[in-house]
């Protein structure tokens, strides 16, 4: 590694860590920096501290090659990425704790001349915002291009699947949002060399604002099929019979229902549009409501049918935020096993995650709560919740729940 790497990647997570290797599996000597010291550990040894199907074997291999490496802190780079959390707070807006502490981290470290991009989603504005927080704390820089003492910053926002990582950050289109012009070309140097998709030249908020409309457009449509399968339900339709006959107008594509939606980003992004121009944001704000209400409605279902047990035994199926990954942030299906815990202490939940080797700390804690293997749990079951559609469940034999009393929030089995 050289001593100036070419980029310093800030924030070892879902996404730091999957741009800091295909960086440097494609020319770049890349250090990546996180406050984890089990993820720095973990990546210097050349594995994933998460399950994202093809990134161990090209994390092994640049680190290897020594064109990464991970370390706590912040190095002088040529240019910075900042993937840190943007989480919202109780009302709804943005916390930017993190950006701020990654400011922070890079300012000293700063001479000019330097590229800071921030792929972190986020409201309008916070692109400059981290700016702001850099050039205070160093007045002897500048953002104004042209010139020696100059630094660039740019909105760089990411647009990958989470299972489909490391096939998406190179094919996807990306779209290169500069605080100013020169800072937009620099950026889309740097991504150029790894992206094969188009690179779309913006201006800083208007990249933050679409990433969050993109985002805000899934929930939207989510929140349709969430709230028709509310209303199946209560006139007695079979919602997945509906959508499938519903989909072959040649105009009409209904998304597919389910527990809630989660995730860092479909959960959260459009709240910032919500803070943005909350006299405004009517649909999106229902939108959001709607799905967030969706968990409660799986819960009254699950409570109805285990009513009828004593001491009921329930396998949940799943607690990830989505199928086949191990990312349980925002996840409503880790919510409602939550709440079934609290809610009926005298049922035992045999929770079912094929993708982690330990229940979190918030359901760890729990005596009425533990982690099975799928066959055991729905064995043991009296009444079986499909909260999340891994390969795994969509394998089984549904001969196995024949017995059972089901309550599939996927439709796998119905």
């Amino acid at each position: 590694m050289e001593t100036t790497p070419d980029v310093c990647v800030v924030g070892l997570g879902y996404i730091g860590l999957p741009t800091a290797a295909i960086l440097a599996a494609n020319g770049s000597n890349v250090i990546g920096v996180d406050v984890n010291p089990h993820h720095v550990a973990e990546i210097n040894a050349g594995r994933v501290p998460f399950v994202e199907p093809d990134l161990e074997s090209v994390v092994a291999g640049v680190v290897a090659q020594g064109r990464l490496a991970a370390q706590s802190s912040v190095p002088h780079a040529d240019a910075y990425i900042v993937a840190v959390p943007t989480p919202f707070t109780e009302t709804y807006e943005v916390d930017d704790a993190y950006v701020r502490a990654a400011a922070d981290a890079i300012a000293p470290m700063l001479k000019g001349g330097e590229l800071i991009i921030l792929e972190s989603t986020s409201p309008p504005g916070l692109t400059e915002q981290m700016g702001e927080f850099i050039l205070d704390a160093r007045p002897d820089l500048t953002a104004a291009p042209g010139r020696a003492n100059s630094v660039h910053f740019a909105h760089c926002p990411e647009r990958v699947l989470p299972g489909r990582i490391m096939v998406e950050i190179v094919q996807n289109d990306r779209i290169i949002g500069g605080v100013t012009p020169e800072a937009a070309e620099r950026a889309r140097a740097l991504y150029a060399t790894f992206c094969r998709g188009e690179l779309l030249i913006t201006d800083a908020r208007t990249s933050e604002m679409a990433k969050l409309a993109e985002n805000s457009y899934r929930d939207v449509n989510i929140a349709f099929a969430n709230e028709l399968s509310m209303i199946c339900d209560r006139i007695d339709i079979d919602v997945w019979e509906l959508i499938r006959l519903a989909n072959h107008h040649p105009r009409v594509n209904i998304l597919q229902p389910g527990p809630g939606v989660g995730g860092h980003c479909i959960a959260v992004d459009p709240w910032f549009i919500v803070a943005a121009a909350p006299d405004r944001a009517k649909l999106i704000r229902l939108a959001r409501e709607v799905n967030d209400s969706k968990p409660d409605f799986v819960l009254e279902k699950i409570m109805a049918r285990a009513a009828k047990f004593r001491d009921p035994v329930i396998a949940a199926l799943g607690i990830a935020f989505k199928a086949d990954i191990d990312d349980l942030r925002e996840s409503p299906s880790k919510t409602i096993v939550e709440r079934l815990a609290s809610e009926l202490p005298h049922a035992s939940i045999l929770v079912v995650e094929p993708n982690i080797d330990a229940l979190p700390s918030d359901l760890a804690g729990r005596a009425n709560v533990t982690l099975r293997e799928t066959a055991d749990a729905v064995e043991e079951a009296d009444v079986v919740v499909v909260l999340v559609d891994h390969q795994q469940f969509k394998a089984m034999d549904p001969r196995a729940l024949q017995e059972k009393v089901l309550v599939d929030t996927k439709g796998i089995f119905l």
